[in-house]
């Protein structure tokens, strides 16, 4: 089943239909279009935490990803010290695995190195991967989890240091950030 109806009849992704969160963030974010440095380095970072773990997650815990990184302003993340990294092993409101919180700390000073001359480097980057507008999926079974622009986005990103990008990470940065759109046929965003 690819779609599923609520009460109201509103046919929705079928990934998004069993819970009160999944349903908004689908609504009014998966698939927007979203630009910025700083909004990108947190999805990416997001991302990066959820590798291995399902997206409901992270999305239940991501206003206390924000509060334990400021925000996801870049240049705090990037000032982040050993200390902080012990600090945020401690709570108990992010995923607490070293390996992605010293990622998220790395990623912060390799972006700041991209961003501080260049305001968008980050953005203008991640976008440059985006594939052409393409036929919507049919079905849940056709939305691919890996595509050639998100392992090029990975290679490239990899190149540069970053860590916590692989091809499958980056695919699901794509459809998050609104870079492909793969809302399937029958759901009411499809018709947007």
């Amino acid at each position: 089943m690819s779609v599923v109806a609520d009460e109201s009849g509103t046919a929705r992704c079928a990934w998004s239909a069993d819970d009160a969160e999944y349903r908004r963030y689908h609504d009014e974010e998966w698939g927007f279009p979203l630009h910025g440095d700083r909004p990108l380095f947190e999805k990416l970072s997001l991302e990066g935490f959820q590798a291995g773990l399902s997206w409901i997650t992270i999305l239940r815990r991501r206003p206390t990803f924000r509060r334990a990184f400021s925000d996801f302003e870049i240049d705090a993340v990037a000032a982040l010290t050993t200390s902080d990294i012990e600090r945020l092993m401690l709570d108990s409101g992010i995923i607490r695995n070293r390996a992605k919180i010293e990622a998220t700390i790395s990623n912060a000073r390799i972006t700041l190195e991209l961003v501080r001359d260049d305001p968008g480097a980050l953005d203008r980057i991640l976008w440059s991967f985006a594939p052409d507008p393409r036929a919507r999926p049919p079905q849940t079974g056709e939305v691919p989890a890996v595509t050639a622009e998100s392992t090029a986005m990975s290679t490239a990103l990899r190149r540069l240091g970053y860590r916590f990008v692989g091809p499958t990470t980056l695919y699901a940065l794509m459809q998050s950030s609104g870079m492909v759109d793969d809302h399937v046929e029958g759901c009411w965003r499809a018709s947007r």
